[in-house]
C-alpha cells in the first residue's frame, strides 16, 4: 500500500483533479489574504481572483449553494474593483468618520476629518 493511502485514500488522482485542487487552495488562500487588506483596490482584486478560483472548485463538485455563494462575492469584488478604478467608489465624510471612530465619543474628532 503507498505511503500516502492512509491520509489521502482517493489516490492516485487524475492531472486535472490536482490541478481543481490546486486552484481551489490558491482560491481559499487568496480570500483569507485578502481580509487582512488594507487598500481597497487590492482587497477586491484579490477577492476576485481567490472567489473565481473558488467557483470553479464548487462548480467541480457540484455544489450549487457554494457556486452562488462564490459567484456573488466574484461579481460583488469586480463590480467594487471598477467603481475604483473609474473613480465613482466615494466614501462620504460621515463614513469615514464612524469607521475612525465607531463609539462616536472620540476625543479628536477634528484631527478623524483629515
Amino acid at each position: 500500500m503507498p505511503p500516502l493511502a492512509n491520509i489521502l485514500p482517493t489516490l492516485p488522482w487524475t492531472y486535472i483533479e490536482i490541478i481543481i485542487n490546486v486552484v481551489a487552495t490558491l482560491g481559499a488562500i487568496l480570500v483569507t489574504y485578502g481580509i487582512f487588506l488594507e487598500a481597497e483596490r487590492k482587497q477586491d482584486a484579490v477577492f476576485t481572483i481567490g472567489a473565481a478560483c473558488l467557483l470553479v472548485y464548487s462548480l467541480w463538485i457540484g455544489n450549487k449553494i457554494f457556486s452562488v455563494a462564490m459567484a456573488g462575492l466574484m461579481v460583488g469584488s469586480f463590480i467594487e474593483l471598477i467603481e475604483i478604478m473609474l473613480g465613482r467608489h466615494e466614501h462620504t465624510e460621515k463614513l469615514i468618520t464612524e469607521y475612525k471612530c465607531p463609539s462616536g465619543n472620540c476625543p479628536h474628532e477634528q484631527n478623524l476629518k483629515k
